[in-house]
This record gives C-alpha cells, structure tokens and sequence, in this order.
C-alpha cells in the first residue's frame, strides 16, 4: 500500500526582484518588490503583478537581469527585473 501525503502546502517556487525606476516608482508607490510564483512569467506578466496595472504602457522599458528585453521573455527564479520609463536626450 503506497500511502500520499498530500498534508503539505503548495508554496511559490520562483522568486522574481522587481525594481521600478525614474517616473515609474512615483506611479506605483515602490521602487522595488519581490514576486513570487509557481511558474514561469513573461516581464509583462511580472509588470502586470507588480505594478498592479492589466497592460504596460508600449514605451516602457524592461531589462532582465541589467540587459534590455522585450516584455514577452520569461524571467527565471532569482532574476532582477527593471521597469524604466522612455529615455529622452537632447
């Protein structure tokens, strides 16, 4: 007889750093959080849960892990992901 044990909690297994910069922390009230879930996130599922908001705005920036991506790339357990908004120079 093969008994289960299904007694334990099923917890996140990914921790995502989520850090907000520039305009965009003032938008959301926080310059960083960490996320967590139990599978894999694009960046825009990963602005969505963080900043609280359905869509990201198409002129914001994302980067994983300090190199720019586009919103659809997963994010793995551990890595820091960057909102910024638009970069204007003269």
């Amino acid at each position: 007889m093969v008994m289960i044990d299904n007694s334990k909690q099923h917890t996140p297994q990914m921790k995502i750093s989520v850090k907000f910069f520039a305009s965009l922390r003032e938008q959301t009230g926080v310059s960083d959080r960490i996320i967590s879930c139990d599978e894999p996130q694009t960046a825009l599922q990963i602005w969505q849960q963080a900043s609280n908001q359905p869509t990201m705005p198409e002129n914001i920036l994302c980067a994983i892990n300090m190199e720019y991506v586009a919103p659809s790339c997963l994010v793995n357990d551990g890595d820091e992901v960057a909102f910024f908004p638009p970069v204007t120079g003269g």
